[in-house]
């Protein structure tokens, strides 16, 4: 009687055991309570941020020394992505900014850095209004050619994919500057380091993180999204 007796609390405490470590090792697809950050209020601040620019179809943090986006989030609504617009609009100067601290076409050439969307095209071409909002210069960061074409893009088109599949997806880029940042053009725009995009819908309990450097000799040979997969831990400016 007395064995069986043990070997029942023996099967109990294991039980509970695997129970509690299970429960206490959340993966990057499955954010624990604690890992569900409100990334909006965490990167998009008064104190991050000088500016904060509400373009409707999605939000930027705006720095002014820096002349450039620090961060941009926005929502994908699954319904909305097989929607196509084709024809481009044109870059434009952000209206809401000082003249000060305007970023126009102009600053991009002969640089040998790409017009980079924050919010990109393919993801808002569902309506007219979507797609003229991403076109402002405030959504557009100086990326390296290799990177922006055809790096970048593939986990653009990733987060379109989760968001048909999740219904919605919540989207948050940020912009990573060094202290000794280049500057392009004649308004001295600031040229980042790398960038970070970020995908969650709290509500599946889904997020996931990547990091890609922004470098002009970067090869986009073998490049997968896997490559550029980080815990979201180390998302920050």
């Amino acid at each position: 009687m007395k064995k069986i007796e043990l070997t029942m609390i023996l099967i109990a405490l294991n039980f509970i055991g695997c129970g509690s470590i299970q429960g206490t090792i959340p993966t990057n697809n499955t954010p624990s309570q604690e890992d569900k950050i409100d990334y909006n209020s965490k990167f998009i601040n008064t104190t991050d941020c000088n500016q904060i620019i509400d373009k409707e179809f999605f939000t930027s943090c705006f720095d002014y020394k820096l002349k450039a986006t620090k961060s941009v989030s926005y929502t994908l609504e699954g319904d909305l992505m097989s929607n196509k617009i084709e024809k481009r609009p044109s870059f434009y100067k952000e209206p809401t900014l000082d003249k000060r601290y305007q970023i126009v076409t102009t600053d991009y050439t002969n640089t040998g850095y790409d017009r980079g969307h924050l919010a990109p095209h393919a993801s808002f071409d569902w309506s007219q209004e979507s797609l003229d909002a991403v076109y402002s210069l405030v959504n557009i960061i100086p990326q390296a050619p290799q990177v922006n074409r055809n790096m970048w893009v593939k986990v653009e088109k990733y987060a379109r994919d989760k968001a048909l599949t999740l219904g919605s997806l919540d989207v948050l880029n940020v912009v990573r500057y060094s202290k000794n940042h280049k500057t392009i053009g004649k308004n001295r725009m600031a040229v980042s380091k790398g960038f970070y995009k970020v995908l969650y819908n709290h509500d599946k309990n889904y997020q996931e993180c990547f990091y890609y450097i922004n470098r002009l000799n970067a090869s986009s040979r073998d490049d997968t999204i896997n490559k550029h997969r980080i815990d979201c831990d180390e998302v920050k400016y």
